[in-house]
């Protein structure tokens, strides 16, 4: 079975590759466990003082699996909220992460692919990128990324694109704080690698930058584990919901549900 996520080391940056560029880097039981599994692996990498989340082809995530949410429809409230944990867990993880985490976003991330994005502390994204927090649109609730960003850009910000579920550009994601900037996308490579992450590798003490970014993530901690345990419940919930229901069949079905 070819691997859904690349991984490689170099001059101090760690890569972290999506490579399912022919299902948009959809995220599958497999991509979500060999990334936890790559992270782990940079973790332990004492060489690598930074890593960068990127993807193959040309969209950085789609979102959950369509195979995946056939299978979903079937699962009990206990395989629901144990399948909702493992991404909550991925979220973390990379949230938490002892080393700096920079998204590089050279496409559309949308609904779990946009969760990844706001759970590292950069992203920088091709300026034709969209972005957008869509499960609204489908009867699902995004539980478990609303603690995230809520945190990250505030209560009121985050709540007009979960509850909207529109899909933004990346000049609006820039604007509302989602993303660190943008550029056109023959820039990016260049920009994220050559000048902003060699610059932090070059200027900026390691030791530094992790107990930093350690103590900002202690800030509130106790509650937002709390807050995730409850979005777990939440995300777990809404699967045996009508809404959902009906709407993951529309998905699939490639029609507009009638809500």
């Amino acid at each position: 079975m070819e691997k859904t996520v690349l991984t490689h080391v170099e001059n101090q940056l760690g890569f972290i590759t999506l490579n399912r560029p022919e299902k948009r880097n959809a995220l599958s039981p497999q991509l979500i466990g060999e990334l936890s599994e790559a992270f782990a692996q940079m973790k332990a990498d004492k060489s690598v003082k930074l890593v960068i989340l990127q993807a193959k082809g040309k969209a950085f995530c789609a979102g959950a699996d369509l195979e995946y949410l056939q299978e979903l429809q079937q699962f009990s409230y206990e395989e629901n909220l144990e399948d909702s944990h493992r991404l909550k867990r991925l979220f973390s993880q990379i949230y938490e992460f002892p080393k700096v985490v920079i998204a590089k976003v050279q496409g559309h991330a949308l609904a779990g692919g946009c969760g990844l994005v706001t759970v590292c502390d950069f992203a920088f994204a091709d300026s034709e990128a969209l972005f957008g927090y869509t499960e609204a649109k489908i009867g699902f609730v995004p539980a478990l990324v609303s603690v995230f960003l809520a945190e990250q850009i505030g209560h009121y910000r985050a709540g007009e694109l979960l509850i909207s579920g529109e899909m933004i550009s990346a000049k609006k994601a820039d604007e509302f704080g989602l993303i660190t900037g943008y550029m056109d996308g023959a820039s990016l490579d260049h920009w994220v690698l050559n000048e902003f992450a060699l610059k932090l590798i070059r200027d900026n003490s390691a030791f530094s930058m992790g107990e930093t970014k350690r103590l900002l993530r202690s800030l509130g901690k106790v509650t937002r584990d709390q807050a995730l345990d409850a979005a777990a419940e939440a995300n777990a919930r809404a699967r045996a919901h009508e809404d959902c229901k009906k709407g993951i069949a529309a998905f699939l079905q490639k029609t507009k549900p009638t809500w």
